[in-house]
């Protein structure tokens, strides 16, 4: 028995891979989610929609900077506003947005405090 022989073929591989637009989709997702501060404050979106005048307080960042970084976010599909008569609410998009974030902490959790990884 060979090693090739329980290797899919070139051409099976390529048709389980995802789509172009895909992977640039998630690339500038991940890309967002590199910056400390948008990854502070999705964690934080991640329990709840909160307003912005909300997340400034609790990251202790000037709310232009905040305002910035979640209209890059919202641009990213990562998350959603709405109106609260003047107020803008923010919240996370979606179930797979909350565990991406949820499961990228938890991983660097791990990783910081020496836990063995889990399946």
């Amino acid at each position: 028995m060979y090693a090739r022989d329980n290797v899919a073929d070139a051409n099976d591989l390529q048709q389980r891979l995802p789509a172009d637009n895909q992977v640039e989709a998630a690339t500038e997702m991940l890309r967002m989610l590199s910056d400390g501060t948008r990854l502070r404050l999705m964690w934080m979106l991640v329990e709840g929609e909160h307003n912005v005048t909300a997340l400034v307080t609790a990251l202790g960042v000037a709310r232009p900077a905040v305002s910035q970084h979640l209209g890059k976010l919202r641009l990213a599909g990562l998350v959603t506003m709405r109106r609260e008569g003047r107020r803008a609410v923010y919240g996370v998009r979606g179930g797979h947005v909350r565990r991406l974030v949820t499961e990228v902490l938890h991983a660097a959790s791990h990783r910081v405090t020496g836990l063995p990884e889990h399946d």
